[in-house]
């Protein structure tokens, strides 16, 4: 008598989807030139979507002080992390979004933790 694959293999995801969501979010930390602002609702300024593994657009120019909303549109988890380490998200779920305003000049290249291959950049003048 044995247990079907298929029976313990929807109990693992559950068990894996439950883990992910009682970790919390994971701290976001601040550094000179840069407010990461974290998950947050509506904002004014630049809009980023992540859909079919790409950040669209891939490159942005905003001025300094303008708020940049990453919005996940995959059906899976994304992140967006500075290479830098000035912000990082959680992992964001269909639909979650994340902001970063820029506070000096410069280039801010991003990528997504989970799918390293996904890259954009922010240049704020």
């Amino acid at each position: 008598m044995g247990i079907s694959m298929r029976k313990i293999r929807p109990v693992v995801a559950f068990a894996m989807l439950l883990m992910i969501a009682a970790s919390g979010p994971r701290p976001v930390r601040a550094a000179d030139g840069a407010s990461p602002t974290g998950a947050g609702g509506a904002s004014s300024g630049a809009e980023v979507k992540i859909d079919n593994f790409s950040f669209t657009p891939q490159e942005i120019r905003v001025k300094v002080g303008t708020t940049i909303t990453w919005t996940n549109r995959d059906d899976i988890p994304h992140t967006v992390a500075s290479t830098d380490s000035l912000f990082k998200s959680k992992a964001l779920d269909t639909d979650d979004k994340f902001t970063f305003t820029p506070t000096k000049a410069g280039t801010y290249s991003y990528y997504c933790s989970i799918h390293p291959k996904m890259t954009g950049k922010v240049i704020a003048e």
